[in-house]
C-alpha cells in the first residue's frame, strides 16, 4: 500500500485555532470521502523523544491510498483543488513524501 507522509509547519501568519477548525471541518472529511484513501490522518507534533529540542514539523499528515491512479484523478477535481489552495494557504513549504512499505 502507497502512503504519503506530509510534513509542514503553518505559516507565521496563520492563525493555529483557525487552521485547526479548517482541517476539522474540511481537509479530513473532504480527503477522507475520497475512494482512494482508506484512512487520513493529522497528527500535532508534542514534543522530540529524548530531547527538550522543539520538533522540526509542527503538523504530519498520513494518508494510505489504495490506488494511486484513482487519487491522482480524485486529487485533479475541483472540490480537492480547493482544499488544496486553502491548505497552502496555512501551511508554509510542505513536503508530500510518497512511501512504500518495506515487506
Amino acid at each position: 500500500m502507497t502512503k504519503i507522509v506530509v510534513l509542514f509547519n503553518l505559516k507565521t501568519e496563520a492563525d493555529i485555532a483557525e487552521y485547526e477548525n479548517w482541517a476539522k471541518t474540511t481537509d479530513l472529511p473532504t480527503v477522507k470521502g475520497l475512494k482512494s484513501i482508506d484512512s487520513f490522518e493529522l497528527l500535532k507534533s508534542a514534543s522530540m523523544l529524548g530531547t527538550d529540542e522543539a520538533p522540526p514539523y509542527q503538523y504530519i499528515e498520513i494518508l494510505n491510498i489504495n490506488n494511486f491512479d484513482t487519487f491522482g484523478k480524485e486529487v485533479s477535481s475541483e472540490t480537492m483543488g480547493k482544499v488544496a489552495q486553502q491548505f497552502q494557504s496555512f501551511a508554509d513549504s510542505p513536503m508530500f513524501i510518497v512511501t512504500e512499505e518495506i515487506k
